[in-house]
């Protein structure tokens, strides 16, 4: 059974209510009010009162006129946990993850302008692989990772688009009308899928990472074989992407409703 408080709560379900609380708190609002706490968790007034004066007594939060916001405590205790570590460190259980799940390897990409390069992986244990490495450099126009950069950051794609859309097979998206087309899709659906694009014979899937305010600093996805990834496979192996990408995401300490609108492309000046 329970621990309880001296109210007879069980003290899971008192922390449960501190978690509600200290969630409310974005970088978009910082600070607020009793009344906006309240509101947010759905806590009775009364309980929610008695959990923020706690919260505020512990140096969990602190208190600026009629507002509240996280407690410098807080983030001093906080930052032993972050210390020294960096992406690739933060998204490799979700990485892993998505390779135990999927059986394909699974790769994290950053952008350098119109190139990305691989710098996380979780290598699949399938003897017939598609080869990836760590600093491997990949143009963004050609498969799903680089256009998951080219869909969420209209940067990338003025960079891809002034770097040439060279051709690397017969299927390599070289339309600019057609590449906008594909990329709206990206953004509609959450995730890229491509095939043959880069190299005959391999196919990836891979979705957007973002950061804690909300801008995009990564794309995850899996890459395998033609033979393994068809696309009848996308429909049940993007979400298992998708949530992977999530799951990264939040490790970085990205909280849903913050990400930033992307802005225009400007698509009608660069062709």
């Amino acid at each position: 059974m329970s621990t309880s408080d001296k109210a007879g709560t069980p003290q899971l379900l008192v922390l449960q209510k501190i978690r509600q609380i200290l969630e409310c708190f974005t970088i978009e609002q910082p600070e607020l009010s009793l009344q906006q706490i309240t509101r947010a968790t759905g806590l009775p007034a009364s309980t929610c009162q008695r959990l923020v004066n706690n919260l505020l007594r512990e140096g969990f939060l602190d208190r600026n006129g009629d507002t509240y916001r996280i407690g410098l405590g807080l983030v001093r205790w906080a930052a032993p946990g972050t210390f020294g570590l960096d992406m690739v460190q933060l998204t490799r259980p979700a990485l892993q993850q998505l390779r135990d799940r999927t059986g394909e390897s699974a790769c994290l990409y950053v952008r350098d302008g119109p190139f990305r390069t691989v710098v996380g992986l979780a290598e699949t244990h399938h003897a017939v692989m598609r080869l990836f490495m760590v600093g491997m450099v990949m143009s963004l126009h050609a498969g799903s990772a680089g256009k998951v950069f080219m869909a969420f950051d209209p940067t990338a794609r003025r960079a891809a688009v002034g770097h040439g859309l060279t051709p690397h097979t017969s299927r390599t998206v070289v339309d600019i009308d057609l590449l906008d087309q594909q990329l709206e899709e990206v953004r509609r659906v959450g995730y890229s899928a491509s095939f043959e694009e880069r190299d005959v014979g391999a196919a990836s899937i891979s979705a957007p990472v973002f950061g804690s305010t909300g801008e995009l600093v990564a794309a995850l996805g899996i890459g395998a074989p033609t033979q393994r990834l068809t696309p009848a496979d996308v429909s049940r192996l993007a979400p298992q992407v998708i949530e992977a990408a999530e799951e990264a995401s939040r490790r970085l300490g990205y909280r849903p409703g913050i990400r930033r609108a992307p802005l225009a492309t400007d698509s009608a000046t660069e062709r």
